[in-house]
C-alpha cells in the first residue's frame, strides 16, 4: 500500500458532521469531502486494481456462529488467536479497535490497557462524535468494511480457515468502529447497496472499501463498481 493511501487512511477518522440519510444517499446536491479523504485519483487508481464480475456469486455454506455444531466459517468473534496486526497480544479483536479508534480511551484498571471502557468516537459513517461507555457497549459496533458475508460468497469460501479468520481480525485494513445502528442497517450490503449516512465521508468509505478487495484480492460486481466510480467523481 502506497504512502499517500496510508495517509489518508489514518486521518480519515478526523471527520466532520453533515447530514445525511441512511442506505444510499438521496440528496445529489454538492458536498465538501470530509478532511483526510482520498482524492479522485486516488479512487480510481485503486479501482483500476480490482477485479469486477458480473454479479455476486452465492456458494452457500456461510455460517458465522461458532456454537456446537455451527460453521464458524471465520472463527470465533474477536478472538486474539490470528495471524493479524494486534493477534496475540492478549486482548480481544474489538477491544484493539476500540483503543486504536476512540480518543480520549479509558481502560478497566487491572487489564493491561485492554479493556476498553469509555472514549469518544469520530465516527467515520455517520461524521457524529459519540461517546463510548462500556455499560452501553451496543452504542459502538464494530464493522467489517467488506462484510463476511460479502467476502464468503466473493472467493474467502475457498480460503483455508487462518485466512478467513485474519480477515475477520484484520484491524489494519477492514475493521471501522462506527455508530451501532448505522453497522446493523448495513449488515452484509455492499457498495450498490449501502453508502455511509454522511455524503461527507462516502470517499473515505470508497477508499477504505476498495483497499480490503485489493489487499484480500476480493472483487467488485459491475454494480459495485458502477457505484464506487460515481462516489469517486464526488471526490476532490
Amino acid at each position: 500500500m502506497g504512502a499517500d493511501v496510508r495517509h489518508w487512511l489514518a486521518g480519515a477518522f478526523v471527520v466532520l458532521c453533515v447530514a445525511g440519510c441512511g442506505g444510499l444517499a438521496i440528496d445529489t446536491g454538492p458536498v465538501t469531502p470530509a478532511p483526510g479523504s482520498p482524492t479522485r485519483v486516488e479512487v480510481e487508481r485503486l479501482l483500476a486494481g480490482v477485479r469486477v464480475v458480473p454479479n455476486r456469486p452465492h456458494p452457500g455454506g456461510y455460517e458465522r456462529g461458532c456454537k456446537a455444531g455451527q460453521g464458524c466459517v471465520f472463527g470465533p468473534a474477536w478472538t486474539d488467536d490470528n495471524d493479524a496486526p494486534g493477534g496475540h497480544d492478549g486482548c480481544d479483536t474489538r477491544n484493539n479497535v476500540l483503543a486504536a479508534q476512540l480518543t480520549e480511551v479509558r481502560f478497566r484498571q487491572g487489564t493491561r490497557d485492554c479493556v476498553v471502557v469509555g472514549g469518544i468516537l469520530a465516527d467515520p459513517y455517520t461524521g457524529k462524535r459519540i461517546p463510548f461507555e462500556k455499560a452501553d457497549a451496543d452504542n459502538v459496533q464494530i464493522d467489517h468494511v467488506y462484510p463476511l458475508a460479502a467476502a464468503w460468497d466473493m472467493g474467502a469460501a475457498f480460503w483455508p480457515i487462518d485466512r478467513r479468520i485474519r480477515f475477520a481480525n484484520d484491524l489494519d485494513t477492514n475493521l471501522l468502529a462506527t455508530d451501532g445502528r448505522t453497522n446493523q442497517a448495513k449488515g452484509d450490503k455492499t457498495p450498490a447497496e449501502w453508502l455511509p449516512p454522511a455524503r461527507a465521508n462516502h470517499c473515505f468509505y470508497a477508499g477504505k472499501y476498495l483497499t480490503v478487495a485489493i489487499h484480500y484480492d476480493l472483487a467488485l460486481t459491475v454494480a459495485d463498481n458502477m457505484a464506487l466510480q460515481a462516489v469517486a467523481r464526488s471526490c476532490p
